[in-house]
């Protein structure tokens, strides 16, 4: 009995290396980088860089990649507004939410009776650093009607508020000023 067990714990190690080198030889390659489809250079009311934006379209909707800097610490509400223009001090060039063409939706994510509009995006959290780092999803559904201005660049910002979003409130969930605004710009 000994023996076996001896035999066993020996062979072990030897079994063991051999899965393990299988197991790296049939790894599969690793999946492409998502395509960089849009990009907004986020700014402040005076001019600072305030971060980027990096949209990735998958087939049931967008991915934006949010990478801010010399943010106040805390939660920030984010939207998608329906203009391409970020003007200072208030960033009010940008328009109201991306909404629906016909039949527009009211603000909110969790708004039961409607919501949410096509603007309405995640918070995003800001370190003591000031950077903030995210993701955020926006589903196709209806957006597909504004492609057009997102990959033309000319039609849509990227809009940072002071606040968070209560995900709740008309118009916008309590988020305050406007802080921050980028213009989509296609990739290059």
């Amino acid at each position: 009995m000994r023996q076996r067990l001896l035999a066993a714990l020996i062979a072990a190690p030897v079994l063991m290396g051999a899965a393990g080198a299988l197991a790296q030889a049939a790894a599969p390659a690793p999946a492409p980088p998502p395509q960089t489809v849009v990009t907004a250079a986020l700014k402040t009311a005076d001019g600072a860089d305030a971060g980027v934006v990096t949209g990735f379209e998958g087939p049931m909707g967008m991915i934006f990649r949010v990478e801010g800097k010399g943010w106040t610490p805390g939660w920030h509400a984010v939207h998608l507004h329906a203009v391409g223009s970020c003007e200072a001090p208030g960033f009010t060039s940008a328009g109201g939410h991306v909404n629906h063409a016909e039949g527009a939706r009211p603000h909110g994510l969790l708004n039961k009776d409607g919501g949410p509009d096509l603007g309405d995006l995640q918070n995003v959290f800001a370190h003591a650093d000031g950077t903030a780092n995210a993701d955020v999803y926006l589903a196709w559904e209806g957006l597909d009607a504004h492609e057009d201005d997102y990959v033309d660049g000319n039609g849509l910002s990227f809009v940072v508020h002071a606040n968070p979003d209560d995900y709740v409130s008309q118009p916008i969930g309590g988020a305050g000023p406007r802080v921050a605004c980028g213009v989509f710009q296609p990739a290059a």
